[in-house]
């Protein structure tokens, strides 16, 4: 009986040692699995497109504060996974396309969203509320508030004011809300270098304070749990928006 006894202990003793084995053999696997998957995400969320959310009202009414957007950098740019680098690709940006850049007059500043106005080549002038491409006014139906020039206070070093001749491999972009939109009217035109994509999609949008997007990591997770207990704080209609 002793004996028996022993042989179950044995047992018992290898069937914990095999169990805890096996667990650990499956919690190493799901690691690695997600490891893999994490970097995959990495991989094609650096080289082939990126979330954005819009933190300010320079795109309204066209983009929202709180539209969360889906940037696709096919053709425009390719980023090196782990690194600040990317290499500008084949794509140029058309007229009134709207493009996602890194603000040349400052590239440590967030991304900035706004729209191709001008190409390389033209003379772009801003006067009597609208835009003109080389003495030519331009038809935009997408804009609020009239298109009027800066102030030469306003303007920032080196720009010199308008009109303004676009350089070769170089934009002029400008917001859709034409009266709080910092953007080529103020600072000169953007090098196709600094542009990294286009929006493809919105994908959530949240009236939520502007902190949320700017920066603050708090006030962000309180919009996503609002918006959860209070489902009336997503704009339902915007979502799935293709550009």
């Amino acid at each position: 009986m002793k004996a028996d006894a022993i042989k179950v202990k044995i047992k018992n003793g290898a069937s914990a040692k095999e169990s805890d084995a096996s667990m650990s053999a499956k919690v190493k696997s799901e690691v690695i699995a997600w490891f893999w998957v994490i970097l995959a995400f990495m991989l094609i969320n650096g080289t082939l497109g990126q979330a954005r959310v819009i933190p300010s009202g320079s795109m309204e009414n066209t983009l929202l504060i709180g539209d969360h957007l889906i940037m696709s950098r096919v053709g425009y740019d390719a980023g090196i996974p782990f690194t600040n680098l990317h290499v500008p690709l084949w794509r140029e940006p058309k007229r009134q396309q709207i493009v996602i850049f890194k603000p040349p007059f400052d590239p440590a500043q967030p991304d900035y969203v706004k729209r191709v106005i001008g190409l390389p080549g033209e003379t772009v002038d801003v006067h009597d509320g609208a835009v003109w491409i080389n003495g030519k006014k331009l038809i935009e139906n997408y804009t609020i508030g009239r298109s009027e020039p800066p102030g030469r206070s306003q303007l920032i070093a080196p720009f010199t004011g308008l009109p303004f001749t676009v350089p070769p491999n170089c934009y002029f972009v400008m917001g859709d809300n034409r009266e709080n939109s910092l953007d080529s009217r103020y600072w000169g035109c953007v090098p196709r270098n600094d542009i990294l994509g286009t929006p493809v999609l919105i994908y959530m949008s949240l009236d939520a304070p502007r902190d949320a997007w700017n920066g603050d990591i708090g006030a962000r997770f309180l919009a996503y749990g609002n918006a959860i207990i209070h489902p009336g704080t997503i704009r339902w209609r915007r979502l799935f928006h293709v550009f």
